[in-house]
């Protein structure tokens, strides 16, 4: 009988709720019991684990990955799924492996590559994958130059920081003053660049942005799995079109998203994704983690999460092809419960305190719903 695996995921996103729900569904009918850390204990990933707790603030990179080596040995983790200080972390590989823990992560040089926007859009373009025209700025001056650049070539000029995720400071450059307009409905990603230089100059402090051209939907996001020999066992893309999402197996995504990820040793898992310039996609981002929208793939028939453990633990799953792609989806919002409030406070911990586990819940926090 198959012995029960053991997954840590540490300091995740809130959609992996579904990542943890797929690997407790698994097709091999394998017991798996999920232990979450996180820095909220507000966070729904802390209730849905088996056990979780509260992790230490203000540890240094090299700190916690002393932290993390010793969940896994405490813990007694088989496979660790690291999002926060992931870098530092795939560079003890041998260690965590020496623990009995395998990493769910990809090489510390691809994580080293794509930490950086700008060294990621160099490196992609020169094995042939097209990106857009892009500046990185640190300076008024330089953000001016680069945006009349753009826009004399017919561009709307964007900005984003050169390493972040998940859209942070990503923002839209407009020449309108600003105006009583921009105070009526939802606050809009649009700034006014006279407002962007004042502030720059005033605060005498230099940036790290990449300007570029504002690039134009569908925004394609390719689900890679790739083994540790740096094949490639599966990938899917998920279109956006406004709320409108769907799948697609169209070569003009897939194929630059395969040349990235086995190229650059993004083993396990990650997302490569696309938008338009003009009639040409070119590459926007390039997450080394799962994405917080992989459980989608389970509209097309398979168990991504469930396939990359077996990866991680040298049981290769082989080449997967999704039996039909789901028909075209939005996502709608659901309640999802918490840990009980005595349990979660105080919210800062100088001692390592267990939090009590709940079972995860039917109700979802963000489930895809068919149009």
């Amino acid at each position: 009988m198959l012995s029960r695996v053991r997954v840590w995921l540490n300091r995740t996103y809130a959609e992996n709720v579904f990542f943890m729900d797929q690997l407790r569904r698994n097709p091999s009918d394998r017991a798996v019991e999920i232990h979450a850390t996180h820095g909220d204990a507000d966070s729904p990933v802390l209730a849905a684990a088996d056990t979780a707790e509260l992790e230490p603030e203000g540890l240094s990179p090299a700190g916690y990955v002393e932290y993390a080596l010793d969940q896994c040995a405490r813990r007694g983790i088989d496979v660790f799924v690291p999002r926060l200080h992931q870098a530092a972390i795939v560079r003890h590989r041998a260690e965590f492996a020496a623990a009995g823990t395998a990493l769910l992560a990809p090489t510390p040089e691809a994580v080293a590559v794509f930490e950086d926007k700008a060294t990621a859009y160099e490196a992609v373009r020169s094995v042939g994958v097209p990106v857009p025209p892009w500046w990185r700025v640190r300076t008024a001056d330089e953000l001016l130059a680069a945006v009349e650049e753009l826009e004399a070539a017919g561009h709307r000029a964007c900005f984003k920081p050169a390493a972040g995720a998940g859209g942070v400071g990503f923002r839209m450059i407009t020449r309108g003053p600003f105006s009583l307009a921009q105070l009526e409905g939802f606050p809009s990603p649009y700034v006014q660049l006279d407002l962007v230089v004042e502030a720059l100059r005033r605060s005498g402090q230099p940036v790290d942005w990449l300007v570029m051209p504002r690039l134009e939907q569908p925004e394609v996001s390719v689900d890679c799995l790739t083994g540790p020999d740096s094949r490639l066992r599966l990938a899917v893309g998920r279109t956006k079109n406004g709320r409108r999402r769907g799948f697609t197996l169209d070569e003009r995504w897939l194929e630059p998203a395969r040349l990235i990820a086995e190229g650059f040793g993004l083993h396990h898992l990650s997302n490569i994704q696309f938008r338009m310039l003009g009639d040409r996609p070119v590459l926007l981002d390039v997450n080394t983690r799962p994405s917080g929208g992989l459980h989608q793939l389970s509209l097309c028939g398979v168990n991504v999460p469930w396939a990359a453990v077996q990866l991680a633990l040298g049981e290769d799953p082989g080449v997967i092809e999704p039996p039909f792609l789901g028909q075209d989806y939005t996502v709608v919002t659901g309640p999802r419960s918490l840990l009980p409030v005595p349990a979660a406070l105080p919210r800062q911990r100088e001692a390592e305190i267990a939090l009590p586990a709940l079972p995860a819940q039917v109700a979802s926090a963000a489930e895809v719903l068919p149009l």
